[in-house]
């Protein structure tokens, strides 16, 4: 197929605008090419179009030719393009490339990711569009790797972007998502190893310089214009020496490192619409940095203003340098805070939002611009959190990974931040009471720089080697020791230090403190959760920063139990914000409990298939230790090194644990489930079989090991226990 050409005229793109690109994806199924485009498309401001050839024929499977005339039409209409086909042999993709000349850009992004992930993710899919899932997937997926081919700047592209892990993938998400309608991508090489690097060059040997802030060890940036530069350029050893370009960067005092460290950014509190006098206020911040920079351990403070001219930056910056704070630690930096990333290079864990007593959008200035670019997410998770706030007080919001800053800037909290008002104009001013005000913007940044630090802990707790280490302080047998006494003893003491050490709430009376006999304590009980309780959060709310994850949707994400109970044990967490605990549930979440429920009795039955003998059980904690609501999934036999202690058992086989049918059913009925006490979970130890007592844990494994008896009659009725179908569970 010859080039086409597109006619200036008819042309929707202004002169000022950027030219068209098409896209080519290139992965196997299950890389990921059809989420890549949905999540670009569905936040960038430049008009996308997808070509895909599952749904090019009036939703269903067409031809390749259909997918060429349908790219040629976007294209001629000034639009860009993603071809979302599997395009893993040259001569696939030769006619798209083909199709355009100059006037349109062409670049290839390749999801070159694992086969395995590829397979896993292609089997356990449902509703594909292209009705490629399930058995026949895996013999698919291996036979078009077989024909994979990596493109070469030579065939014809202005830019090749290589993703070899989920991380490349966001990246390259991010990086077309904040391309907008005038924006030009740098040409080149990006992405792929070293070692594949030099094939596309032809250089033998390839030696590297030490590489500017901000760059990955694996990143090439190889265009067709500066090939001769490099080829020209040498050592004495003869090797070939690699040139970047340094990020552009305005700081304070010295070079920026952009290493993934904890940043946050934040603007000067009340100086713009609440007129607090510069010179005042820039003492408090150096004041307040100056307490805080050495107790956030690596984390960063950056003051950003939009001007480099701007008085309040240049007044920070000399006294900060007079009080001789590491400039690594804070420093100063001009730029839009909502695309500090995007046009700055700058990556920032948080942003404060000096925002208003309602924390509504609108207004002007910081606040009004923050809602603006985080979308309608954040002022949902800011109403489910919070309904006002206060002078001097700071909220913390993690933002939902549908926001915009999320996907395009990497922002995962926004921190609501309220100083002192002294413009007259403006509701609550002080009347100029500098001593008031002071003492409130004093407050306001303390409690910012708190609510930064528990972001910064919580970033590096959940599920790491510290907290990891914790658990496995696990008291070992004592020599000629027969009963095991000791152990559970010794285990227990260990238990109780860490509920000291990483307690996930804090119990706070309410208005009717003491327990009604149905154990509907969430009532009557706040919880503040600890920074290691938000691990499953975490999870359910950005499952592509986690490995564990076994199945994602739009509804949950299920992981296995990283400390299971059982041989099979793992959850099904709700991705709904707001939803911390079963206590939260209402009657508008039915639809999503009986999700969870399916879900979870899909895995199950998978498992059952595996291995006949096992008998599953689903259900919910009462009061659970970590916050987002999880449903478990465990296997009867609680054969596991995980399982320690009386909590441990009793939190699985007492009324504390409320299994799944019962919840919908309550739920359904009385519009919220009915929790039972904590205290269940100091009960003595009896089989969930036999029902026997049993003094401490080690007796007790030793007795359910060999325990034949039927199940309770409450456990045999309305599907509570799932097993293989047609085995018997009296046995």
């Amino acid at each position: 197929m010859e080039a086409m050409e597109i006619d200036p005229e008819t042309n929707s793109k202004g002169k000022d605008e950027a030219k068209p690109i098409m896209v080519i994806l290139m992965g196997a199924p299950g890389s990921g090419k059809s989420t890549f485009c949905d999540l670009v498309m569905r936040v960038s401001t430049r008009h996308w179009v997808r070509i895909c050839q599952d749904t090019i024929g009036n939703g269903k499977a067409g031809t390749k030719n259909q997918c060429l005339a349908g790219a040629a039409s976007a294209l001629k209409e000034g639009k860009s393009v993603f071809i979302d086909r599997c395009n893993l042999d040259r001569e696939q993709r030769a006619d798209f490339v083909k199709l355009v000349g100059p006037e349109v850009e062409k670049h290839a992004v390749v999801l070159d990711l694992p086969a395995k992930v590829c397979i896993s993710r292609s089997v356990k899919r449902t509703g594909h569009e292209g009705n490629l899932q399930g058995g026949k997937a895996a013999a698919v997926v291996n036979r078009m790797l077989q024909k994979k081919e990596l493109p070469k700047l030579n065939e014809g592209y202005a830019r090749i972007t290589v993703c070899q892990d989920e991380n490349n993938v966001q990246a390259a998400i991010n990086t077309y998502t904040a391309l907008g309608p005038s924006d030009k991508l740098p040409p080149g090489f990006f992405g792929q190893k070293n070692s594949d690097a030099k094939v596309q060059l032809g250089i033998m040997k390839f030696l590297k310089k030490k590489d500017p802030p901000g760059y990955s060890d694996t990143v090439t940036n190889v265009s067709p214009e500066n090939i001769q530069s490099h080829a020209t350029k040498k050592t004495d050893s003869n090797q070939v020496v690699e040139s970047r370009e340094e990020p552009k960067m305005t700081a304070a005092g010295s070079n920026i490192s952009l290493e993934n460290t904890p940043t946050l950014a934040f603007p000067s509190i009340s100086t713009a619409d609440f007129h607090f006098n510069l010179d005042k206020a820039s003492d408090i911040i150096v004041e307040k940095v100056e307490e805080y920079v050495n107790k956030l351990g690596n984390a960063r403070l950056v003051l950003v203003d939009l001007s480099q001219n701007s008085k309040i930056l240049s007044l920070v910056k000399a006294k900060a340098a007079e009080k001789n704070i590491d400039s690594k630690k804070f420093f100063t930096f001009a730029g839009n805070i909502t695309k500090l990333y995007s046009e700055g290079g700058l990556h920032c864990t948080a942003i404060a939002n000096a925002t208003n007593w309602r924390l509504k959008p609108g207004g002007g200035g910081v606040n009004a611009a923050i809602f603006s670019a985080a979308g309608p997410a954040l002022e949902t998770a800011t109403k489910a959190r919070i309904g006002s706030l206060s002078p001097g007080k700071a909220i913390v919001v993690p933002l939902p990974s549908s926001s915009p800053l999320f996907s395009r800037e990497g922002v995962t909290h926004v921190i609501h931040v309220l100083g002192p008002n002294m413009n007259p104009q403006r509701p609550n001013h002080l009347n100029n009471d500098y001593v008031k005000g002071c003492q409130i913007l004093r407050e306001a940044y303390s409690s910012l720089f708190d609510g930064f630090a528990s972001i910064a802990r919580t970033q590096g707790e959940p599920s790491k080697d510290n907290f990891e280490k914790e658990l496995k302080r696990e008291a070992q047998p004592e020599q000629g020791s027969t009963n095991g006494d000791q152990k559970a003893k010794r285990e227990a003491v260990c238990e109780a230090d860490m509920n000291k050490k990483y307690k996930s709430f804090v119990k706070e009376p309410g208005p009717n403190v003491g327990s009604s006999g149905d154990g509907n304590s969430g009532e009557q009980t706040r919880k503040a959760w600890g920074s290691w309780a938000q691990a499953l959060y975490d999870t359910a709310m950005h499952p592509e920063r986690h490995k564990n994850i076994i199945e994602k949707s739009d509804d949950v994400v299920v992981l296995n139990d990283l400390y299971p109970k059982a041989q099979k044990h793992f959850l099904v967490l709700a991705r709904v914000e707001g939803l911390d605990r079963l206590a939260d549930v209402q009657k508008e979440h039915l639809t999503l409990l009986k999700t969870m429920h399916s879900v979870g009795l899909k895995w199950a039955e998978m498992f059952l298939s595996e291995n006949n003998s096992l008998i599953f059980r689903l259900g919910y904690h009462s009061a659970p230790s970590m916050r987002q609501l999880h449903l478990h999934v465990i296997s009867q036999d609680f054969d596991s090194k995980h399982l320690k202690n009386k909590k441990h058992w009793n939190s699985f086989n007492s009324p504390f644990f409320r299994d799944s049918v019962d919840v919908i059913d309550e739920v359904s009925q009385n519009g919220k489930a009915t929790l039972k006490d904590e205290n269940f979970l100091s009960m003595e130890l009896r089989c969930h079989r036999c029902r026997s007592a049993h003094p401490n844990i080690p007796r007790l494994k030793a007795h359910i090991s060999s325990c034949q008896a039927s199940f309770p009659a409450f456990l045999l009725q309305n599907g509570r226990l799932v097993l293989l179908e047609g085995k018997d569970a009296d046995h």
